[in-house]
């Protein structure tokens, strides 16, 4: 299969590839979201038995999505970020494919205020999209993950000492900040998450924002950033410059990694950015790093 290159860090839109009728809308009826699915994708699913998976409230304005073992005990906690389409099928998946390992996954649906009947997934408008995504400023889902590393704590299923966080385009933006921010974070996953300083001249948009780049020297957990070589939204320029910061303030325990022949989203499988190659690769290299850091 001829996969397309993106150009866009959010993915691909429907007119950069063929679309097959029946395929786009078996995987719409799935769940995924309906901007960036491709119909030639052919999705990992991953079923909930040995599971219990539910929606929770953490607080009025944030549900989130759990998955987690049935068995009985305490588990490790990972918290899962999502794209920039919100919490559908796939994040949902992600989820349950870490509830599978053993851990609580909770993917908090950070856009719920702006959109409570979650029409988020459906959406083609990019520009209906990122007015909704807009409105999740920094401050507030940093309030936002602290709510569901509280919620976490206290739930008799959690094993509030081994919790870990990962987050995904968008969300890998906001994993490098969480790691910033709470140190009862083990370890973070930044999966082509931009970290391009803010540019010069341009003020903050919230009293006490910090571009991922600019907050290297306050990273309170350690972090792997995994990101496609062929990314065009990312460029290798800015992985330099992230890799320097991170080497000068002396955290040793962070690393990135490039895969050169892959695309933004490369392990979203749903979508033709997936690349077979390096997605579970990466995936694996997670896994690893969160083991080695005694989040698992």
């Amino acid at each position: 299969m001829t996969r397309p290159n993106l150009t866009r860090p959010e993915g691909s839109r429907p007119e950069d590839f063929h679309l097959s009728r029946r395929g786009v809308a078996s995987l719409l009826f799935a769940g995924y979201a309906a901007a960036a699915v491709s119909a030639e994708a052919a999705p990992i699913t991953t079923d909930s038995a040995g599971l219990v998976t539910e929606t929770v409230m953490i607080n009025a304005s944030l549900p989130a999505y759990v998955a987690r073992p049935a068995a009985p005990g305490r588990h490790p906690v990972v918290f899962v970020v999502s794209e920039i389409f919100g919490v559908h099928e796939w994040v949902r998946d992600i989820a349950r494919r870490f509830a599978k390992l053993g851990y609580v996954a909770i993917a908090p649906n950070f856009f719920f205020r702006a959109d409570p009947d979650n029409t988020l997934p459906g959406l083609k408008d990019y520009a209906a999209i990122f007015k909704i995504v807009g409105t999740a400023g920094s401050e507030q889902v940093m309030g936002d993950v602290g709510a569901a590393i509280g919620w976490a704590k206290a739930q008799p299923f959690a094993d509030a000492s081994r919790m870990a966080l990962t987050g995904f385009c968008w969300g890998g933006g906001v994993a490098w900040m969480a790691a910033e921010r709470f140190g009862e974070l083990k370890a973070v996953g930044a999966w082509y998450g931009a970290v391009a300083p803010r540019p010069p001249g341009t003020p903050l948009s919230e009293p006490g924002r910090k571009y991922p780049l600019d907050g290297v020297a306050d990273l309170k957990v350690p972090v792997l950033g995994q990101y496609g070589g062929k990314d065009k939204g990312i460029p290798q320029t800015d992985l330099d410059a992230m890799t320097a910061a991170l080497a000068k303030a002396g955290k040793t325990d962070s690393q990135i990694i490039v895969y050169p022949d892959a695309e933004h989203g490369f392990l979203a499988d749903y979508r033709p950015s997936y690349n077979p190659e390096a997605g579970p690769v990466a995936w694996a290299r997670l896994l690893a790093f969160f083991k080695a850091h005694g989040a698992a």
